[in-house]
């Protein structure tokens, strides 16, 4: 077999190698879970193109689910001596990694709740003033 041949035999090759890599599953484990949702439930907050009706009816949703997420993370013993910056990061803070058990902790709305954490207080919006950087 010549050197044309073994190049275009590996070129063969190559689709069925790529499939067998896309075939893998992704595994995404409970903390990575309940931060995506968690950035859903923020994006809900945010969107400035959502009526108010349409965006209670996605926090609504997006809490149900991050309450049972927060629930299965906080009981999972894979973290349990895991010392990734993930999951560091996820422990110390925990009035925003676990926003739903948080505000209802503090008996506050979870918006109210993540706006105090991002230092996002009426107090802060109300002495901001307007101006150039």
């Amino acid at each position: 077999m010549n050197a044309h041949q073994k190049i275009l035999k590996r070129l063969a090759a190559l689709p069925l190698l790529a499939f067998a890599l896309a075939a893998t599953p992704a595994a995404a484990g409970s903390l990575e879970n309940m931060e995506r949702e968690r950035a859903i439930l923020i994006d809900a907050f945010l969107d400035p193109g959502v009526s108010p009706a349409e965006r209670g009816q996605r926090v609504h949703t997006a809490r149900t689910r991050l309450i049972d997420l927060e629930r299965m993370v906080l009981r999972d013993d894979s973290l349990v001596g895991r010392n990734t910056p993930t999951v560091k990061r996820a422990f110390d803070n925990y009035d925003l990694t676990f926003l739903v058990h948080a505000a209802i902790e503090k008996d506050m709305a979870i918006s109210d709740s993540w706006l105090e954490q991002v230092g996002l207080t009426t107090q802060a919006l109300m002495a901001a003033t307007k101006g150039r950087r």
